[in-house]
């Protein structure tokens, strides 16, 4: 190690050269890291949802989820499985042992199912299997209302509107909520059905077997091949009502019109979406898994404007109801915003203790120089800058300028000696090096194991250690390489004449650390003399410090509770209510809440449990996201406000 140092002030481009490579290795990395507000982490849970039409819960008890429920017990690394049974859907929970691959339970819950389907009713829509991850929330939640008929609205956003989201770079899937759908009813006479002798399921395979395109084979010539399909699919009411169910022996047809009426109307609505408790369609975007969330809702509300002044003639409007990376850019603002405050800070700290400025400008480039290569690791280990990553490096600033700090001062040390610049970063750099690299050692040693742990917090904390493991490691590199190789050139004592303002100064400074000296020596003088009372309280402050956790005067989270100035209200009732009587009891909350002054917008969605991990749909279930004004336009801060409106 010895000879790092005397390598870094012989051959000072060497130095330079490496961290400039490591430097602009740094940036480079640093834009190519995806901004997300927290690390990317999977909840060891999977879900299994099944949608049976029409069917009783019991029914779906019995035929569905107890059969999946049965399949599913033998999946390796089992914790505990719950399931929920309602009218016309289930939804089974499946509870993984920590560090297990969710992506590999997907796959054996799938096969599962699939061997168990020739046993599940025939009436069923395929089961959904979905893993518990922070890409299953949508980043942003966007209401769309137009002046278009209700169906042509429902129309155009299902057939231009969501497939043009879901191709912008980085979007997973947009999802719709609310709306008129399209529907063309067959209301059956059961009287006319019964005098034809026929039954539903003839009518119903009559449409099918109609209702269809068929490819019919190839036509070929000395150019090119064209494919030929049959195309049967309805284009009017006219097709339907001439639809024939059966033909007679005396050639004689059933027609669909013959037994039933057929109109186009609206489809029966499970899910109502509002803005502001004016009709809507909702429309939830979700990031792909390794998509900046930021860059994301940036190009969607470019491509909401452009899509806007497109369809301006149909009254086409987008109002964002949520957007995540608002908060995002907001947090990683602040935290880079300390950091930089944190790297002033310190320097001025510096150079009050060292009364040297040259000491504290070559601070303050080791600090910069020992950060910015920690994004290489972050790149490297495939993390994003996120609340935890930037958290640490601010966190972190403090630690890199001890090893800095302690080199210098034992330079200048030997340059009062009357050391040369060049022989005194030398020796002092030489003397104290074991030291420094214990120091670094043992800071490292805290935070690995941060960094190797497994389950749903290893995979939290690990970028919160590795920026910091890396950063500490830098320094340590820094302080015997740059610092040493700056000292021996621009190192030089300072002239602390009186005669001088840095040396006024620094007689004024160590004039009050003097007199905080002599009053730290006679409080240990009364504490040496009073060791009993000494340990007494010092035991009373520990118990006492134990006792604020058990108490519960301070309380455990998972994640500190911050002021997004957001709330969800989440409404569930009897099960056997209607998505009306649901509605009625929605539309009285809005009122309650949009009159609220700290209120300034509420999404509903009826119908929906609001998950934070996605929605799921239920009859007895609302949910409403509610935004309040700025933290300085209101006296109340958003939690004491949900109390007061629950």
């Amino acid at each position: 190690m010895a000879s790092i140092v005397e390598t870094s002030i012989k051959r000072p481009l060497l130095i330079i050269v490496i961290f400039t490579v490591l430097t602009l290795g740094g940036l480079v990395c640093y834009n190519m890291l995806n901004l997300n507000l927290l690390p990317k982490f999977e909840l060891p849970t999977i879900t299994v949802s099944t949608i049976y039409p029409g069917a009783g819960a019991s029914e779906v008890e019995a035929s569905v989820t107890k059969k999946i429920e049965d399949a599913l017990s033998t999946l390796e690394n089992l914790k505990k499985v719950s399931s929920v049974s309602q009218e016309g859907a289930s939804i089974i929970t499946i509870q993984l042992n920590e560090g297990v691959n969710a992506d590999l339970s997907v796959q054996d819950a799938q096969r599962k199912i699939n061997a168990i389907k020739s046993d599940l009713p025939k009436e069923i829509l395929e089961p959904s299997i979905n893993k518990i991850s922070m890409d299953e929330q949508p980043i942003m939640r966007i209401a769309v209302s137009s002046s278009l008929p209700p169906t042509e609205f429902y129309k155009l956003v299902e057939d231009r509107i969501q497939p043009r989201l879901a191709k912008l770079s980085g979007v997973g899937s947009v999802d719709m909520v609310g709306g008129n759908e399209r529907e063309i009813k067959v209301n059956i006479d059961a009287k006319k059905l019964e005098a034809y002798n026929l039954s539903i399921l003839q009518v119903l395979q009559a449409i099918q077997t109609t209702n269809m395109e068929i490819p019919v084979g190839n036509v070929e010539n000395s150019n090119a091949v064209y494919s030929v399909r049959l195309a049967a699919k309805y284009s009017s009411l006219e097709d339907l009502r001439n639809t024939v169910i059966i033909v007679s022996p005396q050639g004689g047809e059933v027609k669909i019109a013959d037994v039933a009426e057929v109109e186009d109307g609206i489809a029966e609505q499970k899910l109502i979406n509002r803005m502001d408790g004016r009709d809507a369609i909702g429309l939830s975007i979700q990031k792909q898994s390794d998509a900046n969330a930021v860059k994301v809702a940036d190009l969607t509300k470019v491509e909401l404007a452009a899509i806007e002044k497109e369809y301006a003639g149909s009254n086409v409007k987008f109002e964002i109801a949520t957007d995540d990376s608002i908060f995002t850019k907001a947090s990683a603002n602040a935290v880079v915003l300390d950091l930089i405050l944190a790297i002033l800070i310190v320097s001025i700290v510096c150079f009050i203790f060292l009364h040297n400025f040259r000491s504290a400008m070559i601070v303050m480039i080791a600090v910069p120089l020992s950060i910015i290569p920690a994004f290489i690791a972050l790149y490297v280990m495939g993390y994003s800058l996120n609340m935890m990553s930037l958290m640490a490096l601010s966190l972190v600033v403090g630690i890199l300028v001890d090893d800095s700090i302690v080199v210098i001062e034992n330079m200048f040390h030997h340059m009062e000696q009357g050391k040369s610049s060049r022989k005194a970063a030398i020796d002092g750099c030489k003397q104290i090096m074991f030291t420094v690299m214990a120091i670094t050692l043992v800071i490292v040693v805290v935070f690995l194991p941060l960094a190797i742990t497994g389950g749903l917090i290893g995979n939290i904390l690990k970028e919160f250690a590795i920026p910091i493991i890396a950063a500490t490691l830098s320094s340590l590199l820094v302080s015997f390489t740059v610092t040493p190789m700056l000292m021996s050139r621009f190192g030089k004592l300072s002239d602390d004449t009186r005669s001088t303002l840095l040396g006024r100064f620094s007689r004024m400074v160590e004039k009050t650390f003097d007199s905080l000296k002599n009053g730290y020596a006679r409080l240990l003088s009364i504490g040496l003399r009073h060791k009993v009372t000494v340990l007494i309280i010092t035991f009373a402050l520990l118990i006492a410090s134990f006792t604020l956790f058990s108490s519960g005067l301070i309380g455990f989270a998972f994640t500190p509770n911050t002021d997004q100035g957001e709330f969800i209200v989440n409404i569930d009732m009897n099960p056997q209510i209607t998505v009306y009587q649901n509605n009625q009891i929605a539309m009285q909350a809005e009122q309650i809440l949009m009159s609220k002054p700290e209120v300034v917008r509420v999404y509903t969605n009826v119908g929906s449990s609001g998950a934070r991990f996605g929605n799921s749909s239920k009859n007895n279930a609302t949910s409403i996201s509610v935004k309040m004004v700025d933290k300085d336009k209101r006296n109340i801060n958003v939690y004491d406000f949900s109390q007061q409106v629950k």
